[in-house]
């Protein structure tokens, strides 16, 4: 139906590619010759919420496979139930695919555009005595179809005419029925073990405005219907799809053959399943609509803008779907696979920044020995970045953490008379404290020693000059405190919610960072990994803590 020209732009760089079994079978239908050697796939989303990266996985998939064999892949909205769907996640669905680096070129297509075609199929069918009108309810069609170790019952209309047929499914499509009053189910088989071959619906008459064609219709297809068709009119030679549409694959074969359609195949492969995280659209929707998350893109969900908004580079994503590979059964992928491909990333892209959380003030007691700057890498995995400038000066500010006043064993930071390396700058000898009131350390003293004195010491910790400013971060960190949440049916999902899964601070940071622009991602040294957040005001930059520096998660935020 579509000439199919190559998908547009190149293919990302991932992670080096892994030969799984989709790989050797496009490879082998390429040597074969099948298709012509033609390689066309698609990624079908239901434009009824955000993709998550689950959805990463398959249309990384989808469009790598394309990409890699000169085909193409095409972006099809699966808008067969207006009552779901809204263009808010159309657009949202097509800005995340290509800020992954995807781009379908021409191929921008949706199941209604193929409404008539379908209803026309569906007449044909009805015709041929493969399709029929039936006016059982709901619970009657259940009771109906039965159990896989058991014949179903045949439908009351199963035996009507062709012509009855076909002028009841004209008198659906005329709107003359209520919703649920009649559907068209395909006449196949009640004794099939495959529960979705018996006699399955194919249209339902839903009286909503649809979000792409309007009113123009009341009568709309099903999934298991539409897909296949969809399919074979754009040529699609691999359809790609989860692991369990795999019982479906014999409708969607039946589908194919009966309506005399262009040969699509459909292959499944096993979804994403994540630890700390649900990928139910539907559970991701509660939590939205219950305001337990701040929305889709909140920096904690699993959706492709939450982690954009996080801070993680799409090339984390796309080199994360690549290291998982591709299989046929169902496992569940440690969460720390992603943040290692996320740190990955981040280390070879992420400017070089210093931070303090917790700030201790120091007073250096030999001012005239200081510098007023010290120079620092912007990143060391970049050398052509260069070096970054840094305010120094007789007071500095420290992490707390990094002096102990009665030191424990093996302390190896500031404490009296022990020295550290100031990074970047020098080393810092502790003669002495000042006390609050209250007995707490108000201020550390020390006496500065430049970096050209031999001085031996056994720790390095990082600081911020006096002239250091305020600025918000958010220490995101795993949704849920348990690996499954949802693997108990009995139980709430949401009573796993993770109570310090966002905790606010006030850090010192360098003053550059004032300057730092939404989206800008930094390494707070010693911390972790930072972005700008999109609220971010000019001069006033929030950051967001897009992951930490090693895998150190035991369930508490600061860990």
């Amino acid at each position: 139906m579509n000439e199919n020209t190559p998908t547009a732009g190149a293919a990302p760089e991932t992670a080096p590619r892994n030969m799984h079994f989709i790989r050797e079978m496009i490879a082998e239908d390429i040597r074969a010759g099948r298709n012509g050697g033609k390689v066309v796939t698609r990624f079908p989303p239901e434009p009824n919420g955000y993709l998550h990266i689950g959805h990463a996985k398959a249309f990384c998939l989808d469009f790598g496979m394309a990409l890699e064999n000169g085909g193409v892949c095409h972006l099809r909205m699966d808008d067969t139930n207006p009552v779901r769907e809204d263009i808010e996640y159309t657009e949202a669905i097509q800005k995340d695919i290509r800020w992954l680096g995807f781009d379908w070129g021409p191929h921008f297509y949706h199941a209604s555009d193929y409404f008539g075609k379908m209803y026309d199929l569906a007449c044909q069918l009805i015709r041929d005595g493969k399709a029929y009108v039936c006016s059982l309810t709901a619970e009657q069609w259940k009771e109906h179809r039965g159990i896989p170790t058991e014949p179903g019952k045949p439908s009351p209309w199963r035996d009507t005419s062709p012509e009855e047929n076909l002028a009841l499914f004209e008198r659906m499509r005329a709107g003359e029925f209520a919703d649920g009053e009649k559907v068209l189910r395909a006449k196949i088989d009640m004794a099939s073990p495959n529960l979705h071959m018996r006699d399955p619906v194919i249209y339902r008459i839903l009286h909503a405005t649809h979000p792409h064609t309007g009113d123009a219709w009341c009568i709309y297809p099903m999934y298991d219907f539409a897909h296949p068709i969809e399919d074979a009119l754009e040529g699609v030679t691999h359809s790609l799809c989860t692991l369990e549409f795999e019982v479906h694959r014999p409708l969607y074969d039946w589908v194919i053959r009966n309506c005399h359609l262009f040969p699509s195949r459909q292959t499944e492969f096993a979804r994403l399943s994540l630890t700390y995280t649900v990928m139910s659209k539907r559970k991701l929707l509660e939590l939205v609509q219950t305001k337990l998350v701040n929305g889709w893109d909140d920096p904690r969900m699993p959706t492709l803008c939450g982690l954009r908004r996080r801070g993680v580079p799409p090339e984390a994503i796309r080199a994360f779907c690549e290291t998982i590979g591709i299989t046929k059964y169902d496992s569940l992928t440690d969460v720390a696979v992603l943040e290692h491909c996320i740190r990955d990333a981040l280390n070879k892209t992420a400017r070089r920044a210093m931070a303090v959380l917790d700030p201790l003030k120091v007073v250096i007691e030999n001012p005239a020995d200081v510098p007023a700057t010290v120079r620092g890498p912007v990143n060391p995995e970049d050398p052509a970045a260069g070096e970054r400038e840094i305010p120094f000066g007789p007071e500095l500010w420290i992490e707390r953490e990094d002096f102990a006043e009665v030191p424990p064993p093996k302390y190896f930071r500031l404490s009296p008379g022990k020295a550290v390396r100031l990074r970047y700058a020098g080393f810092l000898e502790c003669t002495g404290v000042d006390k609050a009131p209250d007995g707490t350390v108000a201020a550390v003293r020390g006496r500065f020693i430049p970096m050209t004195e031999k001085v031996k010491v056994k720790a390095t910790i990082h600081w911020v000059p006096a002239s250091a400013r305020p600025v918000e971060v958010r220490l995101y960190d795993r949704l849920f405190d348990v690996p499954e949440p949802d693997a108990d049916k009995d139980v709430d999902f949401k009573t796993h919610l993770n109570p310090d899964s966002l905790k606010t601070a006030t850090a010192l940071v360098e003053p550059s960072l004032l300057e730092a622009a939404p989206g800008d991602a930094y390494q707070f040294e010693r911390i972790g990994y930072f972005a700008a957040d999109p609220d971010s005001k000019p001069g006033a930059p929030v950051f967001n803590r897009t992951v930490t520096l090693k895998d150190s998660w035991k369930g508490a935020v600061g860990a």
